[in-house]
C-alpha cells in the first residue's frame, strides 16, 4: 500500500508516474533502508523538509545498486503528483541548490517541452558547485549549469531514462516558443560596444593632422625646397657623372694587326737567345775542343799519307 500511486493521479506519457523509473531501480528504492525510514508517509509538503537535508545528488551505486536520497525523493513525489505550482517554486528556489534541482529532474520526467525549456533555460545562469555521486560511490564536483544541460540534452540522468524532448528549432518554427535570448548578450553588447569606442579614440590619435600629412617628423626642422630646384641639380650633376667615368674607346685595326703578329716576333727573339745563350756556355766550349782534339790525329794522319802519294 505505501509503494502505490496516489489515486487521484494523473498518467504521465501515457504511463504510471512511478513506471518512469525502471522496474530494477524501483524495487532496489522500495527495498532501501532511506525508502522505508525517510520517506514513509510524506505529503507533499512535508518533502520540501527532506529536501532541504538533501547534500549530494546521484543515481545509484555500489555493487548492491543502493540509490541515493535524491532519487528515493524524486520516486516519491511521482508517487505523490504534487501540484504544478510547488514544483515551480522548487525551481525559483535560490537559496537550496538541491531542492532546486529536485523539483527540475521533476519537471523534466513530467513536464511537456514547452514546460521544460521554460522552466529549465533560466538555470543556465546558476553557476553555483554541487556534488554529484557516481556508481563507484565516489564524489565529484559538477555545476547546477551543467546538470541542466544534462538534463535538457541527455537520454539518461540520475539512472532513470528520461522522456523524448521535442527540439527547440521546431517549437520556434512553430512560433509555441520565442526565441531563447542569453543573459550574456547584453555583457557581450556592452563589451562590443566599448571596444568600439577605444578604437575610434585610437584612430583619431593615430591619424595625422593636414600639415603631418605634407611633411614628415624628420623634415619638419628642415626648410622646403622646390622640386623644381632638385630637378635642375639632377640635370647639372649628371655631365660630370659621365665626364669621371672612363670611356672606353675602339681598338684601331693597325693595333690589331700589331698584336697579331708581336707573339710571333716574340718567338723568333726568345729563340736566338737560346742558341747565343747555348753557344757562350762553358760546357758547349768544352765539348767543341773535345771534339776537335780527339779529330786531330787523325786529321794529321790523313793529310800525312796524301803528302807520301803526291811524292
Amino acid at each position: 500500500m505505501a509503494n502505490r500511486t496516489v489515486k487521484d493521479a494523473h498518467s504521465i506519457h501515457g504511463t504510471n508516474p512511478q513506471y518512469l523509473v525502471e522496474k530494477i531501480i524501483r524495487t532496489r528504492v522500495y527495498e532501501s533502508q532511506y525508502w522505508k525510514e525517510e520517506c514513509f508517509g510524506l505529503s507533499a509538503e512535508l518533502v520540501v523538509d527532506k529536501a532541504l537535508e538533501l547534500r549530494y545528488i546521484g543515481g545509484v551505486y555500489g555493487g548492491n545498486i543502493k540509490p541515493t536520497p535524491f532519487l528515493c525523493l524524486t520516486l516519491k513525489m511521482l508517487q505523490l503528483q504534487p501540484k504544478k505550482d510547488i514544483v515551480v517554486e522548487f525551481i525559483k528556489n535560490e537559496d537550496f541548490k538541491y531542492v532546486r534541482l529536485l523539483g527540475a529532474l521533476y519537471m523534466r520526467l513530467t513536464g511537456t517541452a514547452i514546460d521544460c525549456y521554460k522552466y529549465l533555460e533560466p538555470l543556465y545562469n546558476d553557476y553555483r558547485k554541487i556534488k554529484s555521486q557516481n556508481r563507484d560511490g565516489e564524489f565529484e564536483l559538477m555545476h547546477v549549469d551543467e546538470f541542466v544541460d544534462q538534463l535538457l540534452h541527455d537520454e539518461r540522468v540520475a539512472d532513470i531514462v528520461l522522456p523524448r524532448l521535442q527540439k527547440r528549432y521546431v517549437l520556434e518554427e512553430a512560433e509555441q516558443l520565442a526565441p531563447r535570448i542569453s543573459a550574456l548578450e547584453d555583457d557581450i553588447d556592452d563589451v562590443e560596444s566599448s571596444e568600439d569606442d577605444e578604437d575610434e579614440d585610437a584612430k583619431m590619435e593615430r591619424a595625422p593632422t593636414p600639415d603631418r600629412r605634407r611633411r614628415g617628423y624628420r623634415d619638419l626642422e628642415k626648410p622646403r625646397r622646390s622640386p623644381t630646384l632638385r630637378r635642375r641639380r639632377s640635370r647639372s650633376r649628371s655631365p660630370r657623372r659621365q665626364s669621371r667615368s672612363p670611356r672606353r674607346r675602339s681598338p684601331s685595326p693597325e693595333r690589331e694587326r700589331h698584336r697579331s703578329k708581336s707573339p710571333r716576333r716574340h718567338r723568333s727573339r726568345s729563340r736566338e737567345r737560346r742558341h747565343r745563350s747555348r753557344s757562350q756556355s762553358p760546357r758547349h766550349h768544352r765539348n767543341h775542343r773535345h771534339r776537335s782534339s780527339s779529330k786531330s790525329p787523325e786529321r794529321a794522319n790523313k793529310s800525312h799519307k796524301r803528302r807520301r802519294g803526291d811524292e
